[in-house]
């Protein structure tokens, strides 16, 4: 009964088992864990809580065999109040925006809970009854403007986080302190609770030369505002990880920069080898030079190509120079080949499945994952176990 429960809930499985476009890239499904629905977070930055809840959700699947969706702006709501203390108490030296980190979700879960979305839809603000995907620029500014308006206050009210907090409820809707759920009533914690999900059992992992290897740190980038102290090991070791895990039915949430010239809005993720870019495209070096830059991508990125060999210090050098930056957030559920039987990572992203040719899916090359990932975030019994143990988990 659960298995057939799972692959009704696989994501259109039968346009994933092989995965075509005019692009040149033809792809195979090798191996799929469960996933939810591909969402939309539309014009929000709100990524981290779109793919890190995708991932809970493939948590419920794997343990319970239910199908949830959980309200992204309930943790939205959360966690934007609490980086604006965060900012305040720092005075506003830091930036407040609408980003955040895996992790955000980890501890809304931990500390204040979840709500299914059915509970706390989170858009009071559309134009129409057809409104029903967020659009934050608006929000964004309204409560950025608000936070930086504290800076230089001889005093502060003690009502200034009420009146963010009423921001916040009047774009997205109040967070319920109590709920009634298919038949049951709930808080937001015991819900959490019934869900079976414990904040204690996932751990970030991230690769970088700059903190010892089998230590925590706090990675240094914007997004990571709670400090969340991450584990850190060599590039081999985060890749056993994500294979280890997906081998034994974990998907993982991914932290990632997709800038790059091999990232694309059709569904690709891969690392070029731009420096012989007119030899590996096959075309005339006068003409390649020539090239504006979004014509030498679509040349580098529409079909198969050799790409660079990635190595620990290529990692570092990228994020010591700003290159690698905390862009956005996603989902690993599986992988995949393409016609030449090259391995890829198929991740799941936020924007929809009208913006890439696959449905709201990525292949990501694992040379992309090596290089781009800033961090993952995954149960820790998905860890192979003498990494664990070195790991002291």
């Amino acid at each position: 009964m659960l298995l057939s429960i799972l692959a009704a809930l696989m994501l259109d499985s039968a346009a994933i088992d092989t995965a075509k476009t005019d692009s040149g890239f033809v792809f195979t499904t090798v191996d799929s864990i469960a996933i939810t629905p591909v969402r939309d977070q539309h014009r929000s930055g709100t990524c981290w809580a779109f793919s890190t809840l995708g991932f809970l959700e493939s948590e419920i699947l794997r343990t319970q065999g239910k199908e949830v969706e959980l309200s992204p702006m309930y943790v939205v709501s959360k966690t934007m109040l609490d980086r604006a203390t965060y900012c305040v108490r720092m005075y506003n030296d830091v930036k407040f925006a609408g980003g955040g980190s895996a992790y955000d979700v980890i501890y809304c879960m931990g500390h204040y809970g979840l709500v299914p979305k059915s509970v706390m839809p989170g858009i009071r603000y559309g134009w129409t009854a057809a409104d029903t995907l967020p659009v934050h620029g608006e929000l964004d500014k309204v409560a950025g403007g608000f936070v930086k308006a504290l800076t230089g206050q001889k005093k502060l009210s003690p009502v200034w986080r009420e009146a963010l907090q009423g921001i916040y409820d009047t774009y997205l809707g109040q967070c319920p302190d109590t709920f009634a759920y298919e038949g049951k009533q709930y808080t937001p914690k015991s819900y959490v609770e019934s869900l079976g999900l414990k904040a204690e059992d996932y751990v970030s992992i991230t690769s970088y030369t700059h903190h010892p290897f089998y230590e925590r740190f706090a990675l240094e980038v914007p997004d990571n505002w709670r400090m969340d102290q991450m584990y850190n090991v060599p590039l081999e070791d985060m890749m056993r990880i994500i294979d280890h895990a997906l081998a034994h039915g974990y998907t993982l949430a991914w932290g990632a920069d997709v800038s790059e010239v091999g990232f694309t809005r059709k569904g690709i993720g891969v690392v070029p080898d731009d420096d012989h870019g007119a030899d590996i495209t096959g075309s005339d070096m006068a003409k390649w030079v020539g090239m504006s830059a979004d014509k030498k991508k679509e040349e580098l990125t529409k079909r198969p190509l050799p790409e660079k060999t990635i190595t620990q210090q290529m990692r570092q050098d990228a994020f010591d120079n700003w290159e690698t930056t905390d862009d956005h957030g996603m989902q690993i559920f599986g992988t995949a080949k393409d016609q030449n039987g090259k391995r890829y990572y198929m991740v799941k992203n936020s924007w929809g499945t009208m913006r890439s040719d696959y449905k709201g899916i990525w292949y990501i090359s694992e040379a992309f994952m090596q290089y781009k990932t800033n961090d993952v975030l995954v149960h820790k019994n998905a860890i192979p176990s003498d990494i664990r143990h070195k790991l002291g988990l």
